[in-house]
């Protein structure tokens, strides 16, 4: 499984239970277990069992308990999409968010989108945040404002050049109210189209929709911003033709614009000594690229575009320096350690939580703020999140199935299973010698994950994507 000069360099408590866990009787269904997880973090515990009945004559076909197994408990994946607190499953998230979009993006005629999409006009846009003050950045071959060539990766990036003049209010309020400016956003967008086409709103929306899927991302400096696949569509959607006037031309004008006239108003709470309006707005740098056809030659092609947005999907503030967790007061930020530029942030936070209660800016400070989602998508634009986890769902009962010598219900209809299952709660999370042992399965399934993609890229000819 690993080296012994791995297993020696482990803290004693580690070490101890790694040894329990390996000299009990169970260890080899332990393993499998965690294996089956796919080296969950933090696995849930269910103790229960299910069984398997003929409805007609109540004969059981196949039971199971949890009493059998070790510690008496059955381990499922945790689910969690942050790879900061489960790589494992926010591998699996990341894949189901790459397929979504290249649902989109391709078409998947098994998923309800049909592959004529890839003709239809789609372009990825990034909208950012504003300026709340100079940061230190790497502005091509010119050095930062503050007369240094900073190197990639150099940890005064993205921070203010003068923290004490930083519009850190402005920030945190501006992240927490995100998610508006993108639904004010979309509601403009389709106002500007139909001004573009000159028709009126309701003649646009009979000949055309648009779909998008978006995912979220933290700049350095701490502010959201999105990149957002936004599609032309027929009147029905996916499955229908955009009209001749609904241009690539025509979409990315319309895009510029509706991001110009975004606004939304946070007023003044003179009574917390914030005497003026915020007035929040997309910031000016707004890219839009044209999404080309896999293997045409173009830059920005829809593969990438997939492997784009499945990367950002499961990271989240903690890449700014913040932690992932939620933090009751100042003080544990310190005790933390969490860095200047996030600290400030975060008591940015706090500081503004009275004066605008309903906002729940401390319960999100952790987050700097933004308290949306980050990973969403228009009704029709592809297939969902949960359809490819029943898929997955499905594919591992059919394998039970077999396994177990049952018919397949598609094939015998009259074949009916009766399916009786209790399960409680019991816990989650590993000991520690358990978490060292599932640490080694994720990297183990990694390893075996990145050389499968270096032998279907060169039998391909392509980078397929795998994380």
């Amino acid at each position: 499984m690993t080296d012994t000069a791995t297993v020696a360099g482990l803290d004693p408590a580690t070490l101890s239970d790694l040894l329990r866990v390996a000299g009990s009787p169970g260890f080899d269904r332990l393993t499998e277990q965690i294996r089956r997880t796919g080296g969950c973090a933090a696995p849930i515990r269910l103790s229960g069992g299910t069984k398997l009945l003929d409805p007609a004559t109540k004969t059981v076909l196949h039971a199971y308990t949890t009493g059998n197994e070790p510690g008496g408990v059955l381990r499922v994946a945790c689910g969690n999409r942050r790879a900061s607190r489960c790589p494992a499953c926010a591998w699996t998230y990341a894949g189901d968010t790459y397929h979504l979009i290249r649902a989109g993006l391709i078409g998947a005629p098994d998923k309800g989108t049909p592959d004529t999409i890839r003709d239809h006009p789609r372009v990825f846009a990034t909208l950012t945040a504003p300026s709340f003050g100079p940061v230190h950045n790497r502005p091509g071959n010119h050095p930062c404002r503050c007369g240094t060539r900073h190197p990639e990766g150099a940890p005064e990036l993205g921070t203010p050049l003068d923290p004490y003049v930083y519009d850190y209010a402005g920030a945190v309020l501006w992240n927490n109210h995100a998610s508006e400016l993108w639904r004010y956003f979309t509601i403009y967008l389709r106002r500007e189209i139909a001004a573009r086409a000159g028709l009126t709103q309701k003649a646009a929306r009979e000949q055309s929709r648009i779909s998008f899927g978006k995912v979220a991302e933290y700049q350095k400096r701490g502010a959201v911003h999105f990149h957002a696949v936004i599609r032309f569509d027929g009147p029905e959607g996916p499955g229908t033709p955009p009209p001749a006037w609904a241009t690539l031309d025509l979409l990315t004008a319309a895009i510029r614009a509706a991001a110009a006239r975004v606004r939304v108003v946070v007023p003044a709470n003179e009574e917390y000594g914030f005497v003026n309006d915020w007035v929040l707005r997309w910031g000016e740098q707004i890219d839009v690229q044209p999404i080309g056809a896999f293997g045409n030659g173009e830059d920005l092609t829809e593969q990438a575009v997939a492997a784009y947005v499945a990367k950002y999907a499961t990271k989240a503030a903690e890449t700014t320096g913040t932690v992932d967790h939620p933090v009751g007061n100042k003080e544990a930020l310190i005790l933390l350690g969490v860095p200047d530029h996030p600290r400030r942030l975060m008591e940015a936070c706090m500081d503004l939580d009275a004066a605008y209660p309903d906002r729940r800016l401390r319960a999100w400070a952790h987050m700097l703020g933004f308290r949306g989602h980050f990973s969403t998508k228009s009704r029709r634009y592809s297939t969902t999140l949960g359809a490819l986890r029943q898929v997955r769902a499905d594919y591992r009962a059919a394998q039970q199935r077999q396994a177990l010598g049952l018919p397949d219900p598609d094939d015998h209809p009259e074949s009916t299973v009766l399916v009786v299952a209790h399960w409680v709660y019991a816990g989650h999370g590993h000991t520690p010698g358990e978490s060292w042992l599932a640490a080694n399965v994720r990297r183990d399934l990694q390893h075996n994950r990145e050389h499968a993609r270096e032998i279907r890229a060169e039998l391909e000819g392509e980078n397929t994507w795998l994380p």
